[in-house]
């Protein structure tokens, strides 16, 4: 996928580096990380989830990069929402100083819409931790509609959760 100014690319087991330099930022983790902080280990973990999510589901967290710079500045895609078929939920993560640029909602507008041509989702879901005001500005500027909360395991909180829906054509 590409926007007028991001690129994607899909996580490979040689990105370590890029995957430390993503979520080893603490403000990159603090509101996704029940301790604020993933260790070495969580992050490889985390990697290889993209990894084989791409491989079973043709979905994952991409890599995003800025394209006039090549420099990758963060996350946003897909994983599975309860291992439905035709079912996602959306995620992103950016590094800090491309926050208030437009690029997640760049970023997700591009997913929002892979999802509808290319998986045929039925609908795609998002949660936000519940400090992060932005990411709820974000989701309903992008037309999700609050649903429910619902208990997300890594950070041992209730979380806000939205919906997408794609019109019927």
């Amino acid at each position: 996928m590409e926007t007028n100014r991001l690129g994607f690319s899909e996580w490979r087991e040689n990105d370590s580096e890029l995957a430390m330099e993503l979520w080893g930022d603490p403000l990159v983790s603090r509101l996704i990380s029940a301790n604020g902080r993933f260790s070495e280990q969580a992050i490889r973990e985390r990697l290889q989830t993209e990894i084989e999510n791409n491989l079973k589901f043709q979905v994952q967290y991409w890599p995003v990069f800025e394209l006039s710079s090549g420099s990758m500045i963060g996350c946003c895609g897909l994983r599975p929402y309860h291992n439905e078929a035709r079912i996602f939920e959306l995620g992103f993560h950016f590094k800090p100083e491309h926050w208030g640029k437009g690029y997640a909602h760049e970023a997700a507008s591009a997913v929002l819409e892979h999802a509808r041509s290319h998986l045929k989702a039925e609908f795609v879901v998002a949660g936000h931790h519940p400090d992060n005001m932005a990411s709820a500005k974000l989701l309903s500027k992008l037309g999700f509609e609050y649903t429910h909360h619902e208990y997300y395991e890594a950070t041992g909180l209730e979380h806000p959760t939205y919906q997408f829906k794609y019109e019927l054509c």
